[in-house]
């Protein structure tokens, strides 16, 4: 791969394999250690504060965990931004009864910006339905960097001054987004349904377009090319998802793995629309890596959206980030990779640091392609890495909530990361 050969991404991997030798090695000595004790009883990061005597108190067990964090950060997309996330988690009171999870974040930035997220994965009747859903409501703005992943050069070494801030054509619009399915239990952890998917963008803005002296943009240049107004446009349509879900637990899965097979279809509801089809795959594993504790967890998760008929607006084409938790391409700015088609792969190796499981640590990598049919540029042809590192404080004992700190390194990019769940 032409990325392996940067001196800078030697460097990053020599780095993540030194982290992961270190956290083996000192993980076994804790295992050692843990064999002449007893295991140490899990403790979240609130308990520090409370009273020792409050230990002694019985409480009933609770099946719901309900978290408010603070939502700071700075990306390029969207600056300095603050808000609030909120996390309820839940489940039914059978004891095979697995946990759900509905988010409601808002967020405000710098740039004016409000951000309106909810999300949901909820099972309900004794796991037998599945519900999952994503909704947003942004007054938004965000730049556009072109199709395809060879927009960024492979080897930084060979363009030392290059700045992804040179690919970037800023943009202004509203964005709605209504995707609901529901599906229904066929065979134990088998599940077949449908959905409504709605996404609107209005008010679009092309801060840079200027047709008069010919300053044309990504945006403009596709949506003349195929048939999309760049002022407004709809993408309506229903889907076919099949899904199969083993996973201990979706907040912080310890074993177990998860698919999703969704299958789109846009018919021509409205002016300004074009039939298309979009086929979505998900694959996620949870591979144990120790029979004495249970936290070593080796995760994958790897993903592929691909335009297969028809037509879809820029803005609906696949991209980074753009997930249902937006937690894909860690090391990138959400939208840096669009395309027809993409492809994601991360791995990240879990392991704990303390013995009461307050606080434990990951070690990750992600990989992505997409292609750029306009430009005959096919999937592979350009891969993008990104590693990184990150801690984790346990929050919740009963779902295993962590509250999520990451930074990872991408090329020519980096970016920090906190967040209440899991990055998958």
């Amino acid at each position: 791969m032409k990325f392996l050969k940067s001196n800078y991404f030697q460097h990053k991997i020599k780095t993540a394999v030194l982290l992961f030798y270190i956290s083996i090695c000192l993980n076994a000595q804790t295992g050692k250690d843990a064999e002449n004790r007893e295991i140490c009883p899990p403790k979240t990061i609130f308990e520090i504060f409370k009273k020792s005597d409050t230990a002694l108190v019985a409480k009933p067990a609770k099946n719901n965990f309900f978290l408010v964090i603070p939502a700071i950060g700075s990306q390029p997309a969207t600056g300095f931004f603050f808000g609030a996330v909120a996390q309820y988690t839940f489940k039914g009171k059978g004891e095979s009864d697995k946990y759900s999870v509905a988010n409601l974040g808002i967020t405000y930035t710098l740039k004016n910006q409000w951000l309106v997220n909810v999300k949901n994965n909820i099972l309900l009747k004794n796991n037998k339905i599945f519900l999952s859903g994503d909704y947003r409501l942004y007054i938004f703005s965000q730049p556009n960097y072109g199709l395809g992943t060879n927009i960024v050069p492979p080897r930084r070494d060979q363009e030392p001054d290059f700045s992804i801030d040179s690919l970037a054509q800023a943009m202004d619009y509203n964005y709605f987004k209504f995707h609901q399915t529901a599906s229904f239990e066929v065979k134990k952890n088998f599940y077949v349904g449908g959905g409504i998917n709605i996404d609107w963008y209005t008010n679009i803005d092309d801060k840079e377009l200027d047709v008069e002296n010919g300053n044309l943009t990504y945006h403009y240049n596709y949506s003349q090319k195929h048939g999309f107004d760049n002022l407004e446009y709809f993408l309506t349509g229903v889907s076919f998802n099949v899904v199969y879900d083993s996973r201990d637990n979706q907040v912080n899965s310890s074993r177990g793995w998860f698919a999703n097979i969704n299958y789109r279809f846009n018919p021509v509801l409205f002016k300004n629309q074009e039939y298309s089809n979009v086929l979505f795959a998900e694959y996620r594993h949870f591979i144990p890596l120790s029979h004495k504790n249970e936290h070593y967890i080796l995760g994958i998760w790897a993903y592929g959206q691909f335009v297969t008929r028809g037509k879809v607006p820029y803005l609906n084409l696949p991209a980074i980030g753009w997930d249902q938790r937006s937690r894909s391409g860690e090391g990138y700015t959400q939208g840096l990779f669009r395309g027809n088609g993409l492809i994601y792969l991360s791995t990240e190796f879990r392991f704990p640091i303390t013995c009461n499981q307050m606080l434990s640590g990951t070690v990750f990598t992600n990989f992505v392609t997409a292609s750029n049919s306009d430009a005959n540029t096919s999937l592979f042809h350009a891969i993008q890495p990104a590693a990184g590192l990150g801690l984790r404080l346990l929050i919740d004992k009963k779902t295993r909530t962590n509250l999520v700190v990451d930074y990872a390194w991408g090329n020519s990019s980096r970016a920090f990361y906190l967040n209440a769940g899991e990055t998958f």
